[in-house]
């Protein structure tokens, strides 16, 4: 049995066959699912409504059973304020650096052939998109 939070079968997969240094990218409801990750990449559909599922708590789950060492953002324009939901990444994520992209550069990092996993959630919130790096386990 698993001792960790994340059940879902599809995403374990992803997860154990991805390694060192593969990306996940959980994607908010504004994000282009089909065109704007590497074709390869297996697809996760959890946009079920309107903030079904939050990227945050999708985060929650993954952090719980894989080492990450490095997230991306999507930042927005320099006249726009940070979004709120980079705090709760950087609350989740402690101790690994949050990168910022501007939208069509953090597109090319999500199309790169190391983006393995693409989950997507119907996260309302703008910019709430992030992408993962998976490191090493140290235990």
């Amino acid at each position: 049995m698993l001792r960790y939070q994340l059940t879902h079968p599809t995403i374990l997969a992803a997860l154990a066959s991805a390694g060192h240094g593969s990306r996940v990218l959980i994607s908010d409801g504004h994000f282009p699912h089909t065109t704007g990750a590497h074709p390869a990449a297996e697809r996760v559909y959890l946009n079920l409504g309107p903030d079904r599922m939050l990227v945050t708590e999708v985060l929650a789950a993954l952090v719980d059973a894989a080492p990450f060492e490095a997230a991306t953002v999507m930042t927005p324009p320099p006249e726009q304020a940070e979004p709120e939901v980079f705090a709760e990444f950087r609350a989740a994520l402690p101790g690994v650096p949050l990168d910022g992209l501007d939208r069509f550069a953090f597109y090319d990092a999500a199309r790169a052939a190391d983006t393995a996993l693409v989950i997507a959630t119907g996260d309302r919130r703008t910019y709430a998109n992030l992408l993962l790096t998976l490191g090493v386990r140290t235990d």
